[in-house]
């Protein structure tokens, strides 16, 4: 027992609600479609970023291996230095005591 649709809502769906829905259906798909190119566009710009920042990591890293001193070099610089100080200290005291002793 169904009953039929009245000739005015089978024109109001007919004339308004499916080509409503048809535009909002498009609008949508037009939407989904922008954003995905929006974010393949993002994802590209993401990973040349990331690989140009490891790339300069990278230089920097070498730059840092070539041109700064190691440990143990600093260590022998340190030990040089100390030994050297210890010197000069020695003969200021030398000196100092040779000064007092002449008065």
């Amino acid at each position: 027992m169904s009953m039929p649709l009245p000739v005015d809502m089978a024109w109001w769906l007919t004339a308004v609600e499916l080509p409503a829905l048809a535009g909002l259906f498009w609008l949508h798909q037009r939407q989904r479609d922008q954003t995905e190119r929006a974010l393949e566009s993002l994802s590209r710009d993401s990973h040349g970023a990331i690989q140009a920042a490891r790339s300069a990591l990278a230089d920097y890293k070498l730059e840092v291996a070539q041109t700064y001193a190691s440990l143990g070099a600093l260590k022998d610089v340190e030990t040089r230095l100390t030994e050297h100080l210890l010197r000069i200290e020695a003969k200021l005291d030398q000196a100092s005591k040779q000064v007092v002793s002449r008065y």
